[in-house]
C-alpha cells in the first residue's frame, strides 16, 4: 500500500507521546523526517527510528521526499508554518487551535486551497465512533427533543511556570487549549451553530491568561449549551445531551485513549440506564484519514470552513470575556 511520507515540525511532547506512535500504527503513513530548532531532532529520531533529521524547519520543507507535515508548534506559530509548508507544496495536519483568530485560519485555509495542498486541524477526538453513535441516538428520537448540552474539559496544571499554555504571547489560556474541544463538540453533536455566546473567565493576574472559562451558547435551533474549561480543576473530559425524554452522557469524550481507546456512551431514560462501549484508536484514525485524503486527492471530513467557524466562536468567547457582554455571531 502506498504511504504518505510525513515530516514532524518540532519535537513537541504531543508529537512524541501521541502522533509519532500513531503514524507507526497507521497503514498509509510513515514518518520520514523530524525537524527541530532546539537540536533535539537526532535524539527523537533515534528513539522512533526516523530516517531523516533537520536542524531547521525550512530544511525539512525544502526536502522533496516529504509529502506532508504535522505541526505541533505553539499556537501563535501555526499560521506562519502552515503558510510556509503550503508554499513548498506540503499537505498539513495542524494542531488545534488552528490559529489565534478566525481571520488567520481563513487565510491559512484559503492559501492551502490556492496552493493545492490539503489542510486539516487536528481535533483527533472527533474520529472516535462514539460521537457518531450519540448522533444516531439523538436522531432516533430515543431521548426526545434535545433541549440542552453541556461539555467540560479540565485538568490541574500543577507547574504553570515555563509552560507554553500560560504564555499570553504564544496563544496560552484554557479556552484555546481545552475549551476549543467543548465548543467543537457542541457544534458537532448538535449539528448547528451558536447565534450568541456569553463567557466569564478567571484570568491569572501574573500570566494574564484565562485559567478557567465558563460559557453559555444559544444555538441556531434554539437549543442552549454550556461549556467549561480549566487548568485549575480536576481532570474531566465529558459531555451530556439532555432531551425531553432522556439524556446521553459521554464521560470519555475527548481522551478515550486514556482508557485503551474505549469510549463510553451512557443513555438514561425512564429510570433505566444503558451503557454502550465502543473502542477505537483516535490518533491512528486521524492520521489514516488525512493520509487517505492526500493519497486520493479527496477532501477531509473535517473541513477548513468548519475550522474557521470554530475559531469564530472562540474569538467571540474571548470578546465576551473582555467586554462582559453577550456577543452575537449573526
Amino acid at each position: 500500500m502506498k504511504k504518505v511520507r510525513w515530516g514532524i515540525l518540532s519535537t513537541a511532547s504531543i508529537a512524541q507521546q501521541a502522533l509519532i506512535p500513531a503514524f507507526e500504527r497507521a497503514n498509509n503513513a510513515v514518518v520520514t523526517g523530524i525537524a527541530s530548532s532546539s537540536g533535539k531532532a537526532e535524539e527523537v529520531a533515534a528513539q522512533f527510528n526516523i530516517a531523516k533529521t533537520y536542524s531547521s524547519y525550512e530544511a525539512m520543507l525544502q526536502d522533496p521526499e516529504i509529502n506532508a507535515v504535522y505541526i505541533p508548534l505553539p499556537n501563535h506559530l501555526h499560521k506562519k508554518w502552515t503558510l510556509e509548508a503550503a508554499k513548498h507544496g506540503k499537505h498539513i495536519l495542524c494542531e488545534k487551535p488552528a490559529s489565534l483568530t478566525a481571520e488567520e485560519t481563513k487565510e491559512m485555509v484559503e492559501f492551502c486551497t490556492e496552493s493545492n495542498v490539503k489542510f486539516m486541524e487536528a481535533f483527533m477526538y472527533q474520529f472516535h465512533p462514539q460521537h457518531e453513535r450519540v448522533r444516531e441516538i439523538i436522531k432516533s428520537g430515543e431521548i426526545g427533543e434535545v433541549k440542552f448540552m453541556r461539555a467540560s474539559f479540565s485538568f490541574f496544571l500543577a507547574q504553570p511556570e515555563g509552560n507554553v499554555r500560560m504564555d499570553s504571547e504564544k496563544g496560552g489560556g484554557s479556552l484555546y487549549d481545552v475549551g476549543c474541544y467543548g465548543i467543537h463538540s457542541i457544534r458537532s453533536i448538535l449539528g448547528t451553530e451558536p447565534v450568541e455566546v456569553q463567557v466569564h473567565a478567571n484570568v491569572d493576574s501574573d500570566y494574564q491568561v484565562d485559567i478557567s472559562a465558563f460559557g453559555h451558547m444559544k444555538m441556531e435551533n434554539g437549543v442552549h449549551a454550556h461549556f467549561d474549561c480549566s487548568f485549575d480543576m480536576v481532570f474531566r473530559e465529558e459531555y451530556e445531551v439532555i432531551g425531553t425524554q432522556g439524556q446521553i452522557k459521554v464521560p470519555r469524550a475527548f481522551r478515550p485513549d486514556n482508557y485503551g481507546g474505549e469510549g463510553l456512551v451512557i443513555v438514561q431514560k425512564e429510570g433505566v440506564t444503558r451503557e454502550e462501549k465502543i473502542v477505537a484508536d483516535i490518533y491512528r484514525e486521524e492520521v489514516e484519514h488525512i493520509s487517505q485524503v492526500i493519497l486520493e486527492d479527496g477532501e477531509p471530513a473535517y473541513t477548513g470552513e468548519n475550522a474557521i467557524q470554530n475559531m469564530r466562536v472562540i474569538e467571540a468567547c474571548y470578546q465576551s470575556i473582555k467586554t462582559g457582554n453577550i456577543i452575537k455571531l449573526v
